[in-house]
């Protein structure tokens, strides 16, 4: 079982909305409405998501939001260099590493999305990257919200800053800011790719903790976009229209994460590098 993380934020993509669809109705997903849970839990089921569809092939969605709020870290960021380990405990700030790649992102005010399937379902990750934003482009912007999908660009790779501070291709924008950040994961032939719509609030917990000077961030939110609050529901809600489906139930989920619990809890994966 061999995992390749995706370069930056994810592998880089190459468009614009309209220009990947999707590959096949998204009726036919299963599609999971999880419960508020803690950054180790979240990161232990979206694992277990990946093990399954490589194991068994399919599509699966799943939407889920953070309790208590979270900064996680990519998989192979140099965390210890990054970040002031001290004035993150002084903060008491919950903190994770994901098992995908990319740059920090704290987990607040926002409904977070995972995908995970086979990679040959989308020919490359590169054009999983771009349908998953293209669907969810088209189910925000049932509220109004004029999202795009940003161009082609250079990958930040770890340069100073969090994941809101620069897109890549493909990412969703409102404007010149992000407005969704993803990541991704291969294993085997399967892939997981997860990530933050922002309903509102700010990544300033990510500069503050930051140990070299970072740009400020350049994130957007649906409150920005729409001049309005934002529920978690609403956009669940329109993600469900979008997709033509129902939830379903997700029992098998905790027992696929129970494998992976003590590894995302563990100070030993967080703080590895």
């Amino acid at each position: 079982m061999k995992a390749t993380v995706g370069t930056g934020n994810g592998e880089r993509g190459t468009g614009t909305a309209g220009n990947a669809p999707f590959p096949v109705p998204f009726s036919l997903f299963p599609l999971f409405l999880s419960p508020p849970a803690p950054g180790w839990l979240n990161m232990a089921r979206d694992q277990g998501m990946l093990d399954r569809a490589e194991a068994e092939g399919g599509l699966m969605l799943r939407l889920y939001q953070w309790d208590p709020p979270c900064l996680s870290f990519g998989r192979n960021e140099s965390v210890l260099r990054r970040y002031d380990r001290r004035e993150i405990e002084r903060l008491r700030l919950d903190v994770v590493r994901r098992p995908t790649g990319g740059r920090a992102v704290w987990h607040e005010s926002e409904i977070t999305y995972a995908v995970a399937g086979r990679v040959n379902q989308f020919g490359s990750l590169s054009a999983a990257y771009c349908a998953i934003h293209q669907f969810l482009a088209a189910a925000l912007s049932r509220h109004g919200a004029q999202v795009t999908l940003a161009g082609k660009t250079p990958v930040p790779g770890f340069s100073p800053g969090g994941c809101f501070s620069a897109p890549v291709g493909g990412e969703i924008m409102y404007g010149n800011r992000k407005l969704v950040g993803s990541a991704q994961l291969r294993q085997g032939g399967a892939f997981l790719q997860h990530g933050s719509i922002l309903l509102g609030g700010t990544q300033e917990i990510v500069t503050r903790v930051s140990r070299v000077p970072a740009p400020e961030g350049r994130e957007s939110s649906l409150r920005e976009a729409l001049g309005r609050t934002v529920s978690f529901e609403e956009v669940a809600d329109s993600i469900l229209e979008e997709s033509g489906t129902a939830p379903t139930e997700t029992e098998w989920l905790d027992r696929a994460a129970s494998a992976h619990v003590e590894h995302f809890r563990s100070p030993e994966w967080t703080w590895r590098r």
